[in-house]
């Protein structure tokens, strides 16, 4: 995990993320993903508290049942539902996992040595998440294991923010991401072009 102290000062994002503005957040200046791209950890908000009213806690069976034009998440015992993304929020999640699966998952001009996925399903104990794209180290995840969800915790998560999904990434997901060892958490605005 980043150290909680440390603020961000400077970050360079290098050519494939051009015209993006890095604001906010926690770094660790110590930690380099590639030729001088630094990440960082989450920034500090507070807590949002639950608005659900349900009697009980929402199920993977829930999920389930959901029509396959939706995504489900549970978080805190709360069934989260939002449609697939907008053709804007699709095109930033898009270009960062393309320019960052030469050099990171396949070593292309880059170290390699990470696993890239576009909106894996995670199960994080009871929390269901579905990050827009996440990474492991191989160290870590050293093949792609061919099933549905992982309970193996990524080491860097972006979420890309729209008007409907932003407050819960930033204020419900982030700490349970934190919780569960996530060294890199990035928030992506595309109408904003800051990460």
């Amino acid at each position: 995990r980043p150290p909680r102290s440390k603020r961000v000062l400077s970050v360079s994002v290098g050519n494939w993320l051009a015209g993006f503005v890095v604001v906010g957040g926690m770094v660790d200046q110590d930690q380099f993903l590639h030729d001088g791209v630094r990440s960082w950890g989450p920034a500090r908000l507070p807590p949002m508290p639950s608005a659900s009213t349900k009697s009980r806690p929402a199920s993977y069976e829930d999920i389930l049942r959901l029509s396959e034009n939706l995504i489900g998440e549970i978080v805190d015992g709360e069934l989260i539902v939002s449609p697939r993304p907008a053709f804007r929020h699709a095109m930033a999640s898009s270009v960062i996992g393309v320019e960052l699966g030469g050099p990171f998952h396949r070593g292309r001009g880059g170290p390699g040595g990470w696993v890239i996925l576009f909106e894996p399903e995670l199960h994080l104990d009871a929390q269901v998440l579905v990050p827009d794209l996440a990474g492991w180290r191989r160290e870590r995840m050293a093949t792609c294991p061919d099933v549905a969800y992982s309970t193996l915790a990524p080491d860097w998560v972006c979420e890309v923010l729209s008007p409907g999904t932003a407050v819960v990434d930033r204020t419900r997901k982030q700490p349970i991401y934190f919780e569960h060892g996530v060294s890199w958490l990035w928030f992506v605005e595309p109408s904003a072009r800051t990460i």
